[in-house]
C-alpha cells in the first residue's frame, strides 16, 4: 500500500455465485491480505496464488463443481466470480491511475499485459501457447478463458501478449504474472479521490 492509499478505504468485495455447474465464494482486496484458492483445479490454484501475490491483492475463493469431469466451467466461473469482485471493489473508479502494463518472464516465456480500468469490457488476446495441455489435464486454451471472464465482468480494457515461449507452464505463469502487476498498476489511488482519470468524467 502506498503512501497515498492510506486516505481512502479499503476496497474490497465477496461475490457467492452459484450454477448448476459451480458453487463460488470469492473475496477480493485490492489493497492486499492473503491469498488462498481452492478450487478442484491444481493448476488454476497456482495461477490465483501467482495473481494475488504478484497483484498484491487479497484472494480467497473456493468452488465446488464439476471439475472432476473437465477443469472449463470452474476456470471460467472463478474468472467471472473474480472479474465481478474487481468490479465492485472499483467501485467509481474515482483516484485510481487507470492505466498499467507490465511485462513478466519465468526463463524463456516472456508476457506482456497492458491493462486500462476503462469500464468497457474488451479482450486481445495473443498467446501462441507451444503446448496443447499443461501438466496432466489442463488445456492452455483455459489461460485466455479465464483472462477473458476476468476482464469482461471487471470491465477493464485488456490487451494480453505472449512474446515467446517453448513451454507452456512457463507461458502462462508469465501472463498470469504480467497480468498482476499490470492490475496492480492501474488500480493504484493517485491521492486524489475526487479525481476521475476520464475526459468523459466517468468510468463505467
Amino acid at each position: 500500500m502506498t503512501p497515498a492509499d492510506t486516505h481512502f478505504a479499503r476496497r474490497q468485495a465477496s461475490i457467492d455465485r452459484a450454477t448448476l455447474e459451480t458453487r463460488i465464494a470469492a473475496t477480493i482486496d485490492l489493497d492486499g491480505g492473503a491469498v488462498s484458492a481452492a478450487t478442484g483445479v491444481p493448476f488454476l490454484d497456482h495461477m490465483l496464488d501467482a495473481l494475488g501475490r504478484h497483484g498484491r491483492l487479497g484472494i480467497d475463493v473456493t468452488c465446488k463443481g464439476d471439475a472432476a469431469m473437465d477443469p472449463h466451467h470452474t476456470v471460467e466461473d472463478v474468472g467471472i466470480a473474480l472479474g465481478q469482485g474487481i468490479r465492485q471493489a472499483l467501485g467509481e473508479r474515482r483516484g485510481i491511475a487507470r492505466y498499467g502494463h507490465a511485462y513478466a518472464p519465468l526463463d524463456e516465456a516472456l508476457a506482456r499485459v497492458v491493462i486500462d480500468c476503462s469500464g468497457r469490457p474488451f479482450l486481445h488476446y495473443e498467446a501462441d501457447m507451444p503446448e496443447a495441455i499443461i501438466g496432466r489435464d489442463f488445456a492452455s486454451s483455459l489461460v485466455e478463458e479465464f483472462w477473458r471472464s476476468l476482464v469482461v465482468n471487471a470491465g477493464l480494457t485488456a490487451h494480453i501478449d505472449l512474446i515467446r515461449a517453448r513451454n507452456a507452464h512457463h507461458a502462462a505463469e508469465a501472463i498470469f504474472k504480467a497480468g498482476a502487476l499490470a492490475l496492480h498498476a492501474a488500480t493504484r489511488r493517485t491521492g486524489d479521490p475526487d479525481f476521475v482519470p476520464s475526459t468523459k468524467g466517468i468510468l463505467a
